[in-house]
């Protein structure tokens, strides 16, 4: 596949609303509309498309948590070609909060779940199909999928209504020869089925990640602004945007919004490469435990942490009394 058919999909406001607690102003959302719009990036996903009633913590959380269709066409009353998107969960939707397409500014749902949940996912994906939404599934934290049960689930995914199906890097663990290995493997097993990757930053290979999987035929490609994203953030959009070949995106749009929200915005908040993510990233480990350690006044000890998270004494003297 030529890089002419990658479509970005900027995950901006959903992913980086997991540092900052969705907390965006609609001023802030309505720039970066603007700003990825001009640029011509394909798709933006403006949030979750969760229901508040099924989640802890509700009250809390911004608007883009819980994305209801009045509030986006007061967000964006003028849409442009930038598609829009939004993630579900599995057991954290209401499907009677789910419009037809034809009465709602979203274009794409796509349902993230773990390997065990595919079923489950699917049966949403059907729902959300039915209601002319485009789809996409995104197995998470792939990395730590066994073989046979990714076989049982591209057994299902195969006969499904799905658009798109995702390799997600969920723990950042991953390389340019496993990527090359996934993408072969999906497109194997999954013939009939158009690919997405999304990636994650821990060992600064993003980027690289992203562009071998577009180089091996995977169309929908997940990016945000400066890397925003929980942890170790993603895959800078403003990077594929001058990187990809062949294609019509314009770099200075993104520049402005990554001058006037990202920059101002990462003083504030933590996100991107840090040596605690790194080593979670090389030990293929969720982030939560560097994210822990981020948070405490321990913050950079990163020889304690990875001795810690590598020595299996440390572990189980803590369990014994």
């Amino acid at each position: 596949m030529k890089a002419n058919q990658c479509k970005i999909v900027d995950c901006t406001i959903r992913d980086g609303g997991l540092v900052n607690n969705w907390d965006f102003s609609v001023e802030f959302v309505q720039k970066l509309y603007a700003g990825l719009n001009e640029a011509g990036v394909d798709y933006m996903e403006i949030g979750y498309k969760n229901s508040p009633k099924l989640l802890k913590g509700a009250d809390e959380a911004g608007p883009w948590r819980f994305l209801d269709d009045e509030f986006l066409r007061k967000v964006i009353p003028q849409k442009g070609t930038t598609k829009l998107s939004a993630l579900v969960d599995i057991g954290r939707v209401d499907e009677n909060d789910i419009l037809p397409r034809s009465e709602s500014l979203l274009d794409l749902i796509r349902v993230a779940c773990y390997i065990k949940d595919v079923d489950k996912a699917l049966q949403l994906v059907q729902l959300f199909h039915d209601r002319g939404y485009e789809t996409t599934l995104n197995i998470m934290a792939l990395s730590n999928v066994m073989e046979n049960e990714l076989l049982e689930a591209f057994e299902m995914i195969k006969e499904s209504v799905v658009d798109v199906v995702y390799i997600v890097d969920s723990y950042g663990s991953l390389d340019y020869k496993d990527m090359e290995y996934l993408v072969n493997k999906f497109k194997t097993h999954l013939p009939g089925k158009r690919l997405g990757v999304h990636t994650h930053n821990n060992m600064q290979l993003a980027v690289s990640n992203t562009l071998v999987a577009a180089d091996h035929g995977v169309e929908l490609l997940d990016a945000s602004v400066y890397g925003m994203g929980r942890a170790a953030g993603n895959c800078p959009t403003e990077l594929l945007v001058t990187h990809l070949k062949n294609t019509n995106y314009k770099l200075r749009p993104i520049l402005e919004v990554l001058e006037e929200l990202l920059i101002p915005l990462r003083e504030k908040e933590e996100w991107g490469y840090l040596i605690p993510y790194m080593i979670t990233g090389t030990l293929d480990e969720h982030p939560r435990s560097a994210m822990a350690l981020r948070a405490s006044e321990d913050k950079d000890k990163a020889v304690d942490f990875y001795d810690k998270l590598t020595t299996p004494e440390t572990t189980v003297n803590r369990t014994k009394k």
